[in-house]
């Protein structure tokens, strides 16, 4: 920064004494900027200087992978919180404004949602006894719990009657990652390895996921899912071996679900943690 700054002065003395003043401020910025950045290093390396500054946990990086590496180690979103508490005495125009885009994000988010018919989704005992009846007709055995359990205020999934298809909501664990995450209007066609895709892919899955599952990226051929077989007790649990080139509907015919699929992602040679139906141990 030094070399820089001494030749910023040195050409300052050569310049007509009219155009002094305008380097001068010029110069001013230049050096203010840097010393503003070397403020701050890294809150994650700790090793070179800030360069952005997360919105949401307004800490420092001065990478991408760095910017990814924090936003995973502190499950962080990187979105600024919209609804933070200001005091009276900090809240300026800046506050004013972002208040009012906020309320204006709010009401296109609630017109939309009254024109989406995929939001559109009754939770009334004649809708859910419909779906009832479609997922038998699919030789899925559907099950809700009563109104108050979480499961069933976090369902999503819904059928959708002109495409004659189900919508899931679907939550995917992974335990040697110690990840869980969901996912919502999942059509029923979607196979499994579709749907891991976003998630495990060594390409083409989203960089923030990647980095939290690197042990699943790293093997991707070595991974299956499994998916816990309900009504049965405590001490006699069991799970079913999906089928990852199928869909998941083909994995959900003949088997119960509780408002929602949940699959459980893991690598094999983990396998023998977990007993899978019609392979159990003798």
């Amino acid at each position: 920064m030094g070399s820089s700054v001494v030749m910023d002065e040195l050409t300052l003395h050569e310049l007509p004494k009219a155009n002094w003043k305008e380097a001068e401020m010029e110069l001013a910025s230049i050096i203010g900027h840097k010393r503003k950045i070397s403020t701050h290093s890294c809150g994650t390396c700790n090793s070179e200087e800030a360069k952005y500054r997360c919105p949401r946990c307004m800490k420092y990086s001065c990478s991408l992978s760095c910017v990814i590496k924090h936003k995973t180690e502190l499950q962080c979103s990187g979105i600024r919180d919209k609804v933070a508490f200001v005091a009276t005495s900090q809240f300026n125009d800046i506050n004013l404004l972002s208040d009012y885009r906020f309320l204006e994000d709010v009401g296109r988010s609630a017109d939309c949602a009254a024109r989406d018919i995929f939001f559109q989704r009754p939770t009334t005992n004649k809708y859910l006894n419909i779906m009832k009846k479609q997922a038998r007709k699919r030789n899925i055995d559907l099950s809700f719990l009563p109104i108050g359990f979480t499961k069933r205020r976090e369902n999503s999934t819904f059928f959708h009657r002109r495409e004659q298809r189900f919508y899931w909501h679907l939550k995917l664990l992974f335990p040697q990652s110690d990840a869980e995450y969901c996912e919502n209007r999942v059509p029923d066609d979607k196979t499994l390895h579709q749907i891991l895709k976003t998630y495990i892919d060594p390409e083409e899955s989203d960089p923030v996921f990647r980095q939290r599952l690197k042990a699943y990226v790293q093997v991707e051929s070595h991974v299956i899912v499994l998916m816990k077989v309900e009504k049965r007790k405590n001490d006699s649990v069991r799970y079913y071996e999906l089928d990852c080139s199928k869909s998941l509907f083909e994995n959900l015919r003949n088997k119960t679900v509780i408002e929602y699929p949940t699959v459980l992602v893991t690598l094999k040679e983990f396998k023998n943690d977990f007993a899978v139906l019609g392979q159990e141990t003798r």
